[in-house]
């Protein structure tokens, strides 16, 4: 059961940081990517934190959201 359970934990970890994302790229000219790390279970990371990202950064991205807003003016 220990395995369901981890499984139930990093389902719900990754849809809160899908939905973190999501709200967060409406208002952004970012992209945001939801990063997997072991302690951490899932995460939100806007682009713009860090220009582009570094190897041991983009390698853990496992969705991205592209950011929303425009730069037509």
């Amino acid at each position: 059961m220990t395995t369901l359970s981890t499984l139930d934990m990093n389902a719900h970890s990754y849809f809160e940081a899908l939905a973190v994302a999501e709200r967060r790229a409406q208002h952004s000219f970012f992209d945001q990517h939801v990063m997997e790390d072991e302690d951490l279970g899932y995460f939100a990371l806007d682009e713009g934190d860090y220009n582009a990202l570094p190897t041991h950064l983009a390698s853990r991205v496992v969705h991205t959201v592209h950011g929303a807003m425009l730069d037509e003016y």
